[in-house]
C-alpha cells in the first residue's frame, strides 16, 4: 500500500520548514505555502504559481492540503451560524461563529461593519469528560482532532465569511467546542501556533483562548509552550459540588488548579488575568452564599469570572434548570461589590443548539456512555408512576 500523504494544513512554520528541508527544499519554501494556503485558501498544489513546476510535481505525490468539509450552516436570529465540519469514520463536530451582537453571517450594512468575529472550534469528537450540565459529554467520546481538523476550521468558516463580503475574518479564536483541548495537547498547540502565525491568520495571542475542565498537569505544560489566554470552567466554589459538576475535579482539586493557573499567569505576566467560566444553575450553585465562597476563593488571583446562565439541552438528566434574571444579577452584584470583576455572558445561539454547553455533533461512540444513559432513561421511565 502506497504511503499516506503529508496534509501539509495545520503544519506550524517550524514543522512545515522542516519538511522542506527533509525533501532537499529551501525552508522559505515554507512561507510560500503558508500564503496560499492561508491567505489566497488554495488547496490544489498546481496553483502555487511561484514554486516550480517540478517541485509542485514532486509535492503533488507526497503531500496534500486536506481541509474537513463543512455542512452548510444553520443560523440563529441572533446572527449565530453553526456549521458540521465532517472528520473522519463518518463523524462531525461543531462549530460556531459568534459575530458581535448586531452583526450577522451575511455581508453587514454599509457603514456598519462587525468589529469582531468570535469562532468557537472543537478538538475532540465527543468528549472524554462527562461534566454533568454539557451536552457534549453526554454523546460519549471516539478519540481526538487531528491538528488540520481543528485549524481547517478556522480555514472553512473563514473562507465563508470572505464569500459573503466580511472583510475582517476571524479575529477571535476559543477551543470552546466539543471537547477537553488539553487532552489533546499536542495538535491543540500546533494549531494554536498556526493561528498566531501572520503568514496564516495572524490573530493575536489574547484573542486564542483554550479552554480547560482543569487538567493541571497540561496548564502547567502548556506555559512551557505558549502564552494564549486561558479559560478554566470552575463552575462551583467547594470541592464537594465541583466533584458533581465536574467529576474530573475528584482528580484535580480546586486547590491545585488554582495552584497551577497561579503557574500559567506567572508566563502571562502582570498584565494578563484567567477567565473562570461559571455556569449558573439554579438551585445548584447560584445562592450568594455561592457568590461569597467564589469571591473568597479567587481573592488575590488575576481572575476575571464569566456568569455563563445554563443552556438547557435535551439530553440533561438533572432537571437542571437557568436562574431567573434577577437571581443571576444578584449573584453578579456580590462578585463585584467584592472586588471580582465579572461578566455576564449574554446566551446566543441557544435556538439552533449552539450555545455553550450545546454542542453535540455527531459521534460514535466508544466508551458506551450514550448507551448507559438510553439505558438508564429507559428504566427510569417503566418504572415511572402512571400520571
Amino acid at each position: 500500500m502506497a504511503d499516506a500523504k503529508t496534509n501539509l494544513l495545520g503544519m506550524p512554520r517550524a514543522a512545515l520548514r522542516s519538511f522542506f528541508e527533509g525533501i532537499g527544499e529551501k525552508p522559505y519554501r515554507a512561507d510560500q505555502v503558508m500564503r496560499w494556503i492561508y491567505r489566497a485558501k488554495v488547496t490544489d498544489i498546481d496553483a502555487m504559481t511561484n514554486i516550480s513546476r517540478s517541485l509542485r510535481s514532486h509535492l503533488r505525490e507526497i503531500a496534500e492540503i486536506r481541509v474537513p468539509a463543512f455542512s452548510a450552516g444553520r443560523r440563529s436570529s441572533d446572527g449565530v451560524v453553526k456549521w458540521l465540519a465532517h472528520v473522519e469514520q463518518g463523524q462531525e463536530v461543531e462549530t460556531v461563529l459568534i459575530p458581535d451582537a448586531g452583526g450577522t453571517y451575511d455581508a453587514p450594512e454599509a457603514g456598519t461593519p462587525t468589529r469582531r468575529n468570535t469562532l468557537c472550534i472543537s478538538s475532540q469528537v465527543g468528549c472524554s469528560l462527562d461534566c454533568s450540565f454539557c451536552a457534549t459529554g453526554k454523546q460519549g467520546f471516539n478519540g481526538n482532532l487531528t491538528r488540520a481538523e481543528i485549524v481547517g476550521q478556522v480555514w472553512q468558516a473563514s473562507r465563508e465569511l470572505a464569500a459573503r463580503g466580511d472583510d475582517r475574518g476571524i479575529t477571535n479564536v476559543v477551543f470552546m467546542g466539543m471537547g477537553e483541548p488539553l487532552l489533546n495537547f499536542q495538535p491543540v498547540i500546533d494549531a494554536t501556533d498556526v493561528l498566531m502565525d501572520d503568514l496564516a491568520f495572524g490573530i493575536s495571542k489574547r484573542r486564542v483562548t483554550i479552554s480547560t475542565a482543569g487538567v493541571v498537569p497540561r496548564i502547567r505544560d502548556l506555559a512551557l509552550h505558549t502564552d494564549v489566554s486561558l479559560a478554566v470552567s470552575l463552575h462551583a466554589p467547594r470541592d464537594e459540588l465541583r466533584n458533581v459538576l465536574v467529576p474530573l475535579n475528584r482528580k484535580y482539586p480546586i486547590a491545585d488548579l488554582l495552584d497551577a493557573c497561579r503557574h500559567y499567569l506567572r508566563r502571562l505576566g502582570e498584565r494578563r488575568s484567567i477567565t473562570m467560566e461559571y455556569t449558573l444553575i439554579e438551585g445548584v450553585n447560584d445562592s450568594l452564599a455561592d457568590a461569597r465562597d467564589l469571591a473568597r476563593l479567587l481573592t488575590g488571583l488575576r481572575a476575571k469570572v464569566n456568569l455563563i446562565p445554563f443552556n438547557p439541552f435535551p439530553d440533561d438528566r438533572n432537571g437542571y434548570r437557568r436562574p431567573d434574571a434577577k437571581r443571576i444579577a444578584g449573584f453578579q452584584s456580590s462578585l463585584l461589590n467584592a472586588g471580582i470583576a465579572t461578566m455576564l455572558r449574554t446566551t446566543r445561539g441557544d435556538e439552533i443548539g449552539a450555545a455553550c454547553g450545546q454542542l453535540t455533533g455527531t459521534v460514535h461512540d466508544r466508551t458506551r456512555r450514550r448507551m448507559r444513559y438510553l439505558a438508564r432513561e429507559a428504566v427510569s421511565m417503566q418504572t415511572r408512576p402512571a400520571p
